[in-house]
């Protein structure tokens, strides 16, 4: 069996340390089953605009997001069919997770790459190229001298590395090393590939974040490496051309400079997560009110937990200005619920009362 090569620098460890200590944040900060709709489907429609935007869709983040949310938008056909294709493929995703949380002899298999690879193409390329490995040597060249500058291996080779590459991360060698690392193997190894006709940076980069979810680095689904990977476009693919150039033969590749690149960007999201959740959770003190205890509210609470974060207490006279269009025992029902919980209490009267936050509120600057 083909083992990829690769060395564990100080910079690699510094970025899997911050990628532990951001994990850890995220997986126990307080309230976050309340956000967690809310943020999954922010981050998705991030996900799915950045994953095809890398790859040359021009639709807006905005119109990206109404087709998530199942809206319908006036675009080019490609376009929307690209962006609704990769929801599916986030669909699918969960699905796969779901599947092995379940089932401790879960393996990585073929059939989940042909099940991406379809989803990611589906209307875009003809039925019998979708889901298949391709059939014919493909380059890639410089758009404006028309040199090659990507060679992937020989159609008639693709299953044996593809192979190779499974029997690695189904085996114990892959459970010597952090997941993190597997996924960035993954992705550079499936890229390299180059299994298909078309849409093999969106099935690679799928198919790492499948790795990262099954081994546990989903982290709540609350980043998105594709939005980081977009915003450093440049490094990403001059990440990826560095390995090509470290040795002909792709098992034979040093993959250091691209795990350091791949650690980094999945640190750096995990890190702008991390401080998305600690000022949700009302500056992170919430949960040394509760005991460490995370808690679930509604949207209606939600949003009066909002202005409680910023005012440090509510009447109901605000609270019906925040939360209109509900009746006067609905929204006293909602702070007695904040207060049963722990998170308010209560001073004066029933209809002249004011509800405080029981934490101490910072002035934010």
């Amino acid at each position: 069996m083909l083992l990829p090569r690769f060395e564990i620098t100080n910079k690699i460890l510094r970025n899997i340390g911050a990628i532990e200590a951001g994990r850890e944040i995220i997986e126990n900060a307080p309230l976050i089953p309340a956000y967690e709709k809310k943020f999954k489907g922010e981050v998705a429609a991030r996900t799915v605009y950045h994953a095809t935007r890398l790859d040359g869709n021009d639709l807006s983040l905005a119109e990206t997001q109404k087709l998530v949310e199942g809206g319908k938008i006036t675009a080019g056909e490609r376009d929307i069919q690209e962006v609704l294709n990769y929801r599916n493929v986030l669909h699918y995703l969960d699905e796969v997770v779901a599947l092995a949380e379940k089932d401790s002899a879960f393996i990585f298999k073929e059939s989940q790459l042909l099940k991406i690879h379809s989803l990611v193409v589906e209307k875009i390329i003809a039925k019998n190229e979708a889901g298949a490995y391709r059939t014919a040597q493909v380059v890639l060249k410089n758009s404006l001298t028309g040199e090659i500058i990507f060679r992937p291996p020989p159609a008639i080779e693709i299953p044996y590395y593809v192979d190779e590459f499974l029997e690695w991360l189904n085996k114990n060698k892959a459970d010597e090393i952090h997941p993190v690392l597997a996924a960035g193997v993954g992705l550079y190894l499936l890229y390299s590939i180059h299994p298909f006709i078309e849409g093999n940076g969106r099935t690679a980069r799928s198919f790492a974040n499948l790795i990262l979810a099954v081994k546990g680095y989903d982290a709540r689904k609350l980043f998105s490496l594709e939005e980081y990977f977009d915003n450093h476009n440049e490094e990403y693919y001059q990440a990826l051309m560095k390995v090509d150039q470290t040795h002909p033969q792709i098992f034979q590749r040093d993959l250091t400079g691209w795990l350091e690149f791949f650690s980094l960007a999945l640190a750096s999201e995990l890190s702008k997560a991390k401080e998305v959740i600690k000022s949700l959770s009302v500056d992170g003190k919430i949960k040394q009110l509760l005991g460490g205890k995370q808690v679930s509210l509604s949207e209606r609470q939600l949003k009066l937990m909002d202005y409680l974060a910023e005012f440090g207490e509510i009447k109901m006279t605000e609270a019906k200005q925040i939360v209109p269009m509900v009746s006067d025992d609905t929204l006293l029902r909602d702070l007695l619920d904040l207060v049963k919980k722990g998170i308010l209490k209560k001073k004066g009267s029933t209809k002249k009362a004011v509800y405080l936050l029981r934490i101490k509120r910072e002035v934010r600057s």
